[in-house]
């Protein structure tokens, strides 16, 4: 059965290993649900999160393969109840809309929409949430007019008590 998996690795270079990864990911025809890298706790290194909707027997197998690859320290896997996971969104919406809508304030407070920024046209929200909260508030949007939204790759953090800098 297929769930939804979010692995971690860490290494050194970031551009080889993306060309690698990929290339690995279309021989073995798995798609990549989310793709993030950043630098990370660690000088010199980088953190990649990349989600996948896959069976755990083809998940415990591409990590032990990508942990092959030479600038990989360390991969792991976790399932989503593992991880703490977040991913930004920003959402462009009419600003007439809180002139004419007396609950908009209403459904700020209640979804913790932070305003960036204000137009004579048009208004930026930012939402921070996970997938289905972002989807759902995409959802109440789109009622008020939405123009245009983006929403940002998965950040996550495992839910152990310690992280890769321990082994490393």
């Amino acid at each position: 059965m297929k769930n939804e998996f979010t692995l971690t690795i860490y290494s050194e270079d970031q551009i080889r290993l993306l060309s690698r990864l990929s290339s690995m990911f279309l021989r073995k025809q798995i798609q990549i649900l989310s793709l993030n890298m950043s630098i990370c706790e660690i000088e010199n290194m980088y953190r990649h999160t990349i989600v996948v909707n896959e069976t755990l027997d083809q998940v415990i197998n591409l990590t032990a393969q990508i942990e092959k690859i030479i600038e990989v320290y360390k991969c792991y896997y976790s399932l989503n109840e593992d991880v703490i996971f977040r991913q930004v969104a920003l959402f462009k919406i009419p600003t007439f809309i809180f002139a004419i809508d007396m609950n908009t304030d209403v459904m700020l407070r209640e979804n913790d929409l932070k305003i960036c920024e204000i137009q004579r046209e048009y208004t930026i929200l930012q939402a921070i949430g996970t997938d289905d909260e972002i989807v759902c508030l995409t959802e109440k949007l789109k009622s008020l007019g939405l123009i245009e939204f983006v929403k940002s790759s998965r950040i996550a953090l495992i839910k152990s008590n310690e992280g890769f800098c321990v082994e490393f």
